[in-house]
């Protein structure tokens, strides 16, 4: 039964187009659930590297995740393409609560949605650590 709170295109601040791969679909005919996973982790870090400058092989500061929710609507399904809604839904001093929505083609509606919880940590010691000014500027710039 899908989520009574389905997200909308409005809810989000941030979009990222993606091409499902016929890898993606499982032997049911459609997306499988860890599949969306994969496009909440690319969306946040192509949003990193793009808007926040996040150089992801020599940044001595990275976000790891710590959690991760998805609440399923409906299918999608190879050949769908997709839009990644992201938004910033809580933003602290070294962590950041990402919110995603996908969603097939045109569709108003999400046919998924979620979140997913990156804390900043140094690299070499993997303590966290206040997150970056140009990452922290870009993230707030999507924040609800």
């Amino acid at each position: 039964m899908p989520p009574s709170n389905i997200q909308t295109r409005d809810d989000y601040r941030y979009f990222l187009e993606l091409q499902t791969r016929w890898m993606d679909n499982d032997l049911y005919g459609h997306i499988n659930n860890v599949t969306y996973y994969s496009y909440f982790d690319t969306v946040v870090n192509y949003f990193l590297i793009e808007k926040g400058g996040l150089d992801i092989h020599n940044a001595k500061t990275i976000g790891v995740v710590v959690e991760s929710h998805c609440n399923y609507a409906h299918s999608i399904a190879y050949p769908d393409k997709i839009s990644c809604g992201l938004r910033v839904g809580k933003l602290g001093n070294s962590s950041v609560r990402y919110e995603v929505g996908i969603f097939r083609g045109e569709e108003q509606n999400a046919a998924a949605s979620g979140h997913f919880v990156h804390v900043f940590v140094e690299r070499a010691t993997n303590k966290p650590v206040p997150i970056p000014k140009d990452i922290r500027d870009a993230l707030h710039d999507i924040q609800t």
